[in-house]
């Protein structure tokens, strides 16, 4: 069984291809990282363009990459939301297209599903796990109990984790994207040289919030000169402000999952920000703490490509849960209701 996934949700153009073996066949990303460096960040209507003048290609390449054509896919998956609208409906129309002409089943997949269900396909991990999603747009804490069956723990009250990195690095003079550009300066940074806030710290519950943090490194570095030593220990005492944050935020899941007698079966962490090294050290900590194992996927995994789509439509297929090519495509689509996403 051959499942085809298209991800087109924010800057990336990814095409991948997965068996019922957990076997990756292709995995082809079109970056548009240069075109949107310029603004500091992603322009919807120049990504959604971006799409639109690449996918035929990426597909054809995945294809040639797989050894593969059409006619050995079992069915096509698209991520239909959330992100942008205009590339999620790229995607999703190509996706359609081929299902077709090629009269193959299609698969509406939830982009937080693609990457809550990645360690599954690279980790082989059992339901139910606790999960962390964190990227440029989302931080979540998730009870995963199974395909489309999530129990929202906590979730960030303002801005996101990724979208934090990218202003601070944007402050910094970092450039564009911010968490892989903060990683590396932090690693000659004094993570201790800047008192930063370690946002709901102690407090009740998982929620997260990074919106003060950003207002702190404005705070602190308004008016100096930045010089690479200044940037590298702002850049190492933030990453160890969210880890902190993180950290902290998950211990209280754990809690709660013990108070209510729930097991898992270990601690994954999903989406662009499980990338970072640090934070996945100290998950890994969190999850020994608890007698669990630790799992995220490979860093190219952790960012969005088409592979984890193509899992994730495999999984929602083999279960008989395909889509009409009248599903809609949607830019807000929380993770908790994709178990009745019928549109």
């Amino acid at each position: 069984m051959l499942v085809l996934g298209l991800e087109t949700s924010c800057d990336d153009t990814g095409v991948g291809i997965v068996d019922a073996d957990r076997n990756i066949l292709a995995n082809v990303v079109a970056s548009q990282l240069a075109a949107h460096k310029p603004y500091g960040g992603v322009v919807p209507e120049v990504a959604a363009r971006a799409h639109l003048d690449v996918i035929d290609g990426v597909i054809a390449q995945a294809l040639k990459e797989s050894g593969l054509s059409l006619s050995d896919i079992a069915a096509v998956a698209a991520t239909t939301g959330p992100g942008l609208i205009g590339g999620v409906m790229v995607g999703s129309m190509m996706g359609k297209a081929i299902s077709a002409v090629r009269k193959l089943p299609f698969i509406s997949v939830n982009h937080l599903e693609a990457h809550a269900l990645t360690a599954r396909l690279t980790n082989d991990i059992d339901f139910p796990y606790l999960l962390l999603l964190a990227s440029g747009g989302h931080c979540q804490l998730l009870l995963v109990h199974g395909v489309g069956d999530y129990r929202l723990l906590g979730r960030t009250i303002d801005d996101a984790v990724g979208e934090c990195f990218d202003k601070c690095a944007k402050m910094l003079g970092l450039g564009y994207p911010g968490g892989p550009l903060i990683e590396v300066a932090a690693r000659d940074g004094d993570p201790k040289k800047f008192l930063l806030p370690r946002p709901m710290l102690g407090r009740k519950g998982c929620d997260f919030s990074f919106s003060g943090l950003k207002t702190s490194v404005r705070t602190l570095i308004e008016g100096q000169t930045l010089t690479p030593i200044l940037v590298s220990d702002m850049a190492a005492s933030l990453q160890s402000a969210i880890a902190d944050s993180i950290a902290d935020r998950a211990r209280h899941a754990f809690a709660i999952l013990k108070e209510e007698k729930q097991s898992v079966t270990a601690f994954v962490a999903a989406g662009g920000v499980a990338a970072n090294q640090k934070l996945r050290e100290r998950l890994t900590k969190i999850a020994e703490e608890n007698n669990v194992a630790f799992a995220a996927p490979p860093p190219e995994l952790c960012t969005d490509n088409g592979v984890m789509v193509a899992w994730a439509g495999l999984e929602r297929f083999r279960l008989g849960l395909t889509d009409g090519l009248d599903v809609r495509a949607r830019p807000r689509w929380p993770l908790e209701e994709v178990r009745n996403a019928r549109c």
